[in-house]
């Protein structure tokens, strides 16, 4: 807690802030109990500007503070995105170019990022040293209300778009939309695009649900902010114009258009005053009233079919519902809770229906909250020919049978039980206070009134459970499907064609067009706009400007916290328990070792992740099973890991997991059920194991495409790691290859798959090899054993258990994975180096000065790539990745040189102890206790000495920058010893000898 102020008492109201009570220039407008999350909310209006401003006041030591505005766009041009990006280049007080990746490099933050959302823009950050969240304030209050692109306008060029000329002299890399005879080329030189949220959004947009996505707004949204791209759709980015960028900013940055969300453990008092300073600071721009966020009348447009350059597995339709207003919170949890009723697996009832019709792959329903108007879609995916006629018809009579007859209650019980669990661990994966400072958006940012809205949800569950019998969900239902006035219907087509079609072709013609009546003098001013750009790019800050950040020395640093270990537990199997506070929720974990298999089985332990859960075990048909597991337990998944030893690239321990999680009061199922389901699973019925494969494989495809940098370093480790080798068999490319092949020969093989399956299961699912990790309170511990005893678990004998498995050795080589994408994945990386005598701690600080220095500068920056990054794994590979990226020889040229430039390495003092600094707190970060207990047990599998951490953490600590210098020279011989993997377009690869199709 802070040293200033006594424990929170977040159960009471504070007299202090009672209802009309002034603070720092703050009148309190409102307080919100908040029993869900054990404190209350205070709501205030800053009298000066209108600011609106909530503290949500919590025990939570992870601190946050977010600022948002309403940015509702009036055009494709996606100028709310290119401002999210370009308002962290600098600002009055702090005039440095880059003082957002200045602060990831040295600051204490757990968070901190900007958002675009299709009508608001978030700045949030967090930590849990409050003078650093305090630096990250300062900074990003600024940064939104005096930033540097009204004085500096190549931030719109590097952030939003710029022309280049490429091909001659120039050199450089984008969007090459005109060249050769075809394209209007002037000499060897082609007119392309080029910047960060134009690339960006050329990826995005290559995405087939995101261009889905899109057009299902448009139909649904024809005159409301909603039916524009906020993000940027590159057709259009390139009309906004800087002084339309400008003047965007001036009339939406403002505090009167203003919501500031703090939250956590704070001294109120001192936060009002350092914010109402700032607040009281600025000079109204007066540049004319916002975009208006109107509500869309119902319509219900015909049905439209848009063509889309990608694979036939990407055919698509969908239906969307809207289904009321963002004021109605239970309608919108309800609807939730109906969703995953109806649609949440393959048994649940419209799912089925929708299966069994054969009209597509795959089948799946969102709820799109955070809007003033919410809806629903309903997506096929890997449609059938002619499935965008029978869809809607086939959606709207099963809805009506479920209306008029009942939904099953068992389903809705277990549904309601599902949502309630998820909302009670609150587990988004980022920080509590970012995760309901967006939550809170989602209704405050419509209605003054309703700034809570959404961080409540008891009452609404509960409402629900009272009138289970009453025919609520159906009248739910009835609402939302059969008696919309407001819906549409999209079918995506693939087609054999050059990116995005006729719109390339235009986009194409109007470079080609330009280009070809550019003169010598216009083609100079290109040139030299770009040299330009690209030298205020290269300039050093000036350190007295850098001096100006705000930062936290290594005196800031807090002992290290303190971490329960795990114990071993007497229990019927080898136990690790973690005696963590779950608040009565239990995690288990089952790691079933895999090395009594051969390398050709791995595959098929990737089938059983898909299988077990999904279908009929002796007692329960696979309908039945999906109910009892979302009622009974909150969470259940089967997936694969594979363990390595940091000192052992040869060294590989690949096991099946299997995962669940329940409330305290559920723990005999929680030993029982994942028990019933790797025991006792049937796999005869495989028309069922057909299309859990299939929806698998086109998920596996998609990801790919959309997270191709994540998939191209698995890929890359291959080469050097029987770890990944392991990995990729079971999850990765090699596993996507085997699946193709099996399911395109799928009558011939199923048979014999049962049987190969059955086998399996007996030999991977034994007590020989298992070990089981438990989270949780220790009675629950003793509840889970006394119920579960073995687990159905018997030894396969010394035999059978023998570690049998090889995965030969791994083997350097340049390869391609060709996916349907209009940008590149561009990884590279090499072995350890026989010169790496560097620490792992001083690596982790090296990994940031290249990543968030050099790399962000060469490759981002200059190369317009939207995300890159180095790291040094611990057992000792090199590995770079691009996410996003527009080429890939200039980004691997930009790699190679990356060890002079870390070789060189002359930062100041104070810029090593910001690096320094903010690893310690990335290596100190707080965790839920799920994901505590998930580290700690992969450090046990991977057999780490304890105080494995605690070492790492001295050696950053003790890290100098002739450490820096070193792991540069380690880095020298790189481009000799390194591989490449690149995920992308066929024109993108063509050089590449081996080369793999998507």
């Amino acid at each position: 807690m802070p040293q200033h102020q006594q424990p929170l008492d977040v159960l009471h109201a504070l007299p202090d802030l009672a209802v009309g009570t002034r603070h720092a220039g703050f009148t309190v407008t409102g307080v919100e109990p908040l029993a869900e999350l054990e404190g209350a909310a205070y709501v205030l209006r800053h009298d000066g500007t209108g600011a609106r401003l909530m503290w949500i006041a919590t025990a939570d030591t992870n601190r946050s503070f977010s600022i948002a505005f309403k940015t509702p766009p009036a055009d494709d041009t996606g100028v709310f995105h290119i401002l999210e990006h370009s308002v962290l280049c600098g600002s009055d007080r702090f005039p440095v170019k880059e003082p957002f990746v200045n602060l990831i490099k040295t600051s204490m933050q757990t968070f901190l990022n900007a958002l675009t959302f299709p009508d608001k823009t978030m700045y949030p950050v967090a930590s849990t040293n409050v003078q650093d969240l305090e630096n990250l304030m300062d900074v990003y209050l600024d940064a939104v209300l005096h930033p540097a692109i009204y004085r500096r306008p190549r931030i719109f060029e590097q952030e939003g778009w710029h022309l280049e000329l490429t091909g001659g002299a120039e050199g450089g890399q984008g969007d090459a939309a005109a060249g050769g005879e075809q394209g209007g080329a002037v000499g060897r030189e082609r007119l392309v695009y080029n910047g960060v949220v134009y690339n960006e959004m050329k990826g995005a947009l290559s995405d087939p649900d995101e261009v889905l996505m899109e057009a299902l707004m448009r139909q649904l949204f024809p005159r409301s902010a909603y039916g524009f791209e906020s993000g940027g759709d590159p057709r259009s980015i390139p009309d906004l114009s800087y002084e339309d960028f400008l003047d965007t900013h001036a009339r939406h940055y403002d505090l009167a258009n203003s919501y500031t969300i703090l939250y956590g453990d704070l001294d109120i008092e001192r936060e009002l005053a350092f914010v109402g300073a700032r607040f009281d600071a600025v000079t109204p721009r007066a540049a004319g009233a916002p975009n208006p966020l109107r509500m869309q009348e119902p319509v219900a447009p015909a049905s439209l079919t848009i063509t889309m350059a990608t694979t036939p597995d990407n055919a698509s339709v969908g239906v969307a519902y809207v289904l009321g207003t963002a004021a109605d919170r239970e309608l919108v949890l309800a609807t939730s809770v109906l969703i995953d009723a109806l649609c949440g697996s393959n048994e649940a009832p419209l799912k089925r229906a929708v299966l069994d019709a054969g009209l597509a792959d795959d089948f799946r329903a969102i709820l799109m909250d955070s809007l003033l108007q919410p809806l629903v879609v309903f997506e096929l995916k890997g449609a059938r020919e002619a499935a965008a006629t029978a869809f809607r018809p086939l959606l709207e009579k099963v809805c009506r049978e479920l209306a008029e007859g009942g939904i099953e209650r068992g389903r809705l019980v277990a549904s309601l039980a599902q949502t309630e669990f998820e909302l009670r661990e609150g587990d988004w994966g980022y920080p509590d206070g970012v995760a309901r400072s967006i939550l809170a958006m989602a209704s405050w940012l419509y209605d003054d009134e309703r700034p809570v809205d959404y961080l409540r949800y008891q009452d609404a569950i509960d409402a629900m459970r009272a009138r289970l019998d009453e025919g609520y969900f159906e009248g739910v239902l009835r609402d939302l499907v059969l008696e919309s006035r407001h819906y549409a219907q999209v079918e995506l087509v693939p087609v054999d064609d050059e990116p995005a079609g006729d719109d390339a072709r235009r986009r194409e013609a109007r470079l080609a067009e330009r280009a070809a009546r550019l003169g010598a003098d216009e083609r100079r001013a290109i040139h030299d706009e770009v040299a330009a750009l690209r030298a205020e790019q290269e300039a050093p800050d000036r350190p007295e400007d850098l001096a100006k950040l705000p930062r936290l020395g290594i005196e800031d640093v807090a002992d290290a916290p303190r971490e329960t270990p795990p114990e071993q537990a007497d229990a019927p199997l080898p136990c690790l328990y973690h005696d963590l506070a779950t608040h009565r929720i239990d995690y288990v974990y089952h790691y079933f070792d895999l090395r009594r298999l051969e390398a050709a089985d791995l595959p098929y332990v990737g089938l059983l992740t898909e299988l077990l859960g999904n279908l009929d075990t002796a007692s329960h048909t696979a309908s039945e099973l999906d109910t009892l597991v979302e009622e009974k337990l909150g969470s259940f998944s089967v997936f694969t890991d594979s363990y390595g030893r940091d000192d052992d690239p040869l060294c590989a321990r690949p096991v099946l997991t299997v995962a669940a999680s329940a409330l305290s009061e559920n723990v005999d199922s929680l030993a029982s059920l994942p028990a019933e389901i790797w025991g006792t699973t049937s796999f005869a019925d495989t028309g069922r194991i057909f299309e859990q494969l299939q929806q698998r494989r086109v998920a596996l495809g998609q990801y790919f495409a959309s997270s191709g940098h994540s998939a191209a370093l698995a890929r890359l480790s291959t080469h050097f790691s029987n770890a990944a080798k392991a990995t990729d068999l079971m999850g990765g490319v090699s596993y996507y290859l085997f699946l193709k092949d099996l399911l395109e020969a799928w009558d011939e093989r199923k048979d014999a798959l049962r049987e190969r399956l059955e086998g399996l299961s007996r030999r991977v699912f034994t007590s020989d090899e298992v070990v089981v990790s438990f989270t949780g309170p220790r009675e629950d511990l003793e509840a889970f054993w006394a119920a579960g005893g073995a687990l159905g678990l018997a030894p396969a004998g010394k035999s059978a258990a023998c570690h049998r498995l090889d995965l030969g050795e791994p083997r350097q080589e340049d390869e391609a994975v060709v996916i349907p994408a209009n940008v590149c994945f561009v990884a590279a990386g090499a072995p350890r180096s026989s010169h790496d005598a560097v620490s792992l701690g001083a690596w982790q600080v090296a990994d940031r000065a290249l990543s968030f220095d050099y790399l962000w500068n060469e490759v981002r920056v200059k190369g317009g790539a939207y995300g890159v990054g180095f790291r040094r794994t611990t057992s000792g590979l090199r590995q770079f990745w691009s996410f996003r990226d527009p080429g890939v020889t200039d980004t691997l040229a930009r790699y190679d040189a990356a060890g002079d430039w870390l070789a060189s390495w002359d930062g100041s003092a104070e810029e090593l102890e910001g690096y320094v600094v903010s690893c310690v707190a990335g290596h100190d970060g707080p965790l839920k206790p799920r994901r505590l207990a998930r580290r700690q047990d992969g450090e046990h599998l991977m057999g780490r000495p304890a105080g494995w951490r605690d070492r790492i953490r001295a050696e950053i600590l003790a890290t100098r920058a002739a450490d820096l210098r070193d792991a540069g020279r380690a880095l020298s011989d790189l481009k000799d010893s390194r591989s490449v993997c690149v995920f992308g377009p066929q024109e993108a690869v063509g050089t590449f000898a081996r080369k793999t199709v998507i």
